[in-house]
C-alpha cells in the first residue's frame, strides 16, 4: 500500500505539479485521499494525449466507470490510481454520480467538435474542475463543503478557462477549439478559422473574449472568497495562480495564441503560499 501511494504522489507530480504543490498545505491526514482525486483527474485529463483515435479513448473512460460501478469492498484493480480512488470513495463516501458525470463531460476531449456555446463550456468547466473542488472540499471537510458549492462553480470555471487559454496552442494543433463557438461569431470568426489561423486579429479578440469570461467568474468568486473556511482552503488553492495568470494575458493575446506566457517556479511557490496563509483577502 505503501508503495501504491507512492505511485499516486508521483503521477500527479509529474502530471500535475501545481495541484501536488496545493496538497503539502492540506492537514497530512488528508493528503493521500486529495493526491488520489488529483492523479484520477490527471490520468483522465491526459487520455488525449495517449491515443490517435477517440474510440480507445471511450473504452478507457468506460474502463474507470465499470471500476467505480464494481461493489465495495471489492477485489484490488492493480491499477494504483484506481485503488487509492475507490478507497477514497468509499471512506468519505464520496457521490458516485460526481464521477460519472465528469467522466462524460470528458469524452468531449476526445474529439475536435466545437464547444457550442458559452453555456456548454460553463457546463464542461462544472462537470470537470468545479466537480473535483467540490469533492476536495468534502474530503477536507464534509460539513462545510456543501454550503459553497456555488463559489467551487465559478472558482472551477475561471481555473479551467485559464488552463484552456494556456493550452490553446495544442489545441489548436490538435484541431480542437474549446472558445465556444457563440463567442467567436461575436467577434467575427469560426471554431474552423480560429483553429486555422486564418485572421490573426479576429484570433486575438477571440482570446481576449475568452479572458474576460475567466475573469468574470474570477471577480465572481473573489467577491465572495473572504468567506471560505481555512478548512477548505486547500481544495481552492489551484485556483490561486489564474489571477497572475489572467494578467499576463491581457494586451498579449499573441504570446497567449503561440504559448508565451509564463510564470516562474518561485511566483507560483509564492501566490500558492500567500492564499494559503491568508485565503483571498
Amino acid at each position: 500500500m505503501e508503495n501504491a501511494s507512492s505511485l499516486v504522489t508521483q503521477a500527479v507530480r509529474e502530471a500535475d505539479h501545481d495541484r501536488y504543490l496545493t496538497t503539502l498545505y492540506a492537514p497530512p491526514g488528508k493528503r493521500a485521499p486529495l493526491m488520489a482525486l488529483y492523479a484520477f483527474n490527471a490520468e483522465i485529463a491526459g487520455v488525449r494525449d495517449r491515443i490517435r483515435e477517440a474510440l480507445p479513448g471511450e473504452v478507457r473512460l468506460q474502463w474507470w466507470r465499470d471500476m467505480l460501478a464494481a461493489p465495495y469492498p471489492g477485489e484490488e484493480t492493480g491499477q494504483p490510481v484506481a485503488d487509492a480512488l475507490r478507497a477514497t470513495i468509499k471512506d468519505y463516501s464520496l457521490p458516485l454520480p460526481a464521477f460519472e458525470n465528469y467522466l462524460e463531460a470528458r469524452i468531449f476531449d476526445l474529439y475536435d467538435d466545437p464547444m457550442p456555446s458559452r453555456t456548454d463550456l460553463e457546463g464542461y468547466c462544472g462537470e470537470t474542475a468545479c466537480t473535483l473542488i467540490q469533492l476536495a472540499s468534502v474530503v477536507l471537510d464534509p460539513d462545510k463543503a456543501s454550503g459553497f458549492s456555488e463559489l467551487a462553480g465559478h472558482a472551477g470555471c475561471a481555473q479551467a478557462m485559464t488552463g484552456l487559454l494556456l493550452l490553446l496552442p495544442l489545441h489548436r494543433a490538435r484541431g480542437q477549439c474549446y472558445i465556444p463557438a457563440d463567442l467567436l461569431r461575436a467577434v467575427g470568426t469560426s471554431p474552423q478559422d480560429f483553429i486555422k489561423g486564418e485572421n490573426a486579429e479576429t484570433a486575438k479578440r477571440a482570446v481576449a473574449a475568452m479572458v474576460a469570461l475567466a475573469r468574470e467568474h474570477l471577480s465572481a468568486f473573489e467577491k465572495n472568497a473572504a468567506s471560505l473556511p481555512e478548512t477548505l482552503r486547500p481544495a481552492y488553492l489551484p485556483l490561486a495562480m489564474a489571477s497572475a495568470w489572467l494578467r499576463r494575458m491581457e494586451g498579449r493575446e499573441s504570446a497567449v495564441l503561440d504559448g508565451g506566457i509564463s510564470l516562474s517556479h518561485l511566483r507560483r511557490h509564492w501566490l500558492l503560499w500567500r492564499h494559503a496563509m491568508r485565503g483571498w483577502r
